[in-house]
């Protein structure tokens, strides 16, 4: 088997897709992407570092946790973690970020692309309460597209069914592990 290195030769594997999948995409949120942020408790943020590499990071909260400031415009609170703050490093190097929403019990998933910026502003972080306190920072995406995603991914993976879940025991903790992992007692 060989590497494909070309969109030609990528061509030749995949057919184009359809009217109805391409016209999909949006610039702006509507009523059903709206609901659907509104009803999300949890989120995975992409961005991308300094040397081009992409990284992800889960970002979780009561639904609704990601404001919708208008249809342009979605407004995620950063509040105390593990002060690794990978994606704020990231978006001070390149603003242009990806994001996934996910509805619990639901297959379907909406995917924004935008760019983002980073605030210290009252008035953000009145709109954006980390739970009971205010977050350090709030940071500003600015949508350029948006779309639902088929369930067809969570569907076959059966995320929100019993079939494939384990047993939190099957790892020691996190704690445990990464000890395990630097060598630390």
């Amino acid at each position: 088997m060989s590497e494909i290195r070309s969109i030609e030769q990528l061509n030749e594997v995949y057919s184009q897709p359809r009217d109805i999948v391409r016209q999909k995409v949006r610039p702006t949120l509507d009523t059903y992407t709206t609901r659907f942020i509104e009803h999300s408790a949890f989120a995975l943020l992409s961005s991308i570092d300094s040397d081009g590499f992409t990284d992800i990071s889960p970002k979780g909260g009561v639904p609704g946790f990601i404001k919708v400031a208008d249809d342009r415009t979605l407004l995620i609170p950063d509040g105390a973690g593990n002060n690794r703050v990978d994606s704020l490093r990231n978006i001070l190097c390149n603003p242009g970020v990806g994001l996934l929403f996910m509805v619990n019990g639901v297959n379907e998933v909406v995917r924004v692309k935008g760019r983002a910026s980073i605030h210290r502003d009252e008035e953000l972080f009145r709109l954006c309460p980390d739970g009971e306190k205010a977050p350090k920072v709030v940071i500003k995406v600015c949508i350029e597209s948006v779309f639902f995603h088929c369930p067809k991914a969570l569907t076959v993976g059966k995320l929100w069914e019993d079939d494939y879940r384990v047993e939190r025991s099957f790892l020691p903790s996190l704690a445990e592990i990464v000890k395990s992992q630097v060598g630390s007692e």
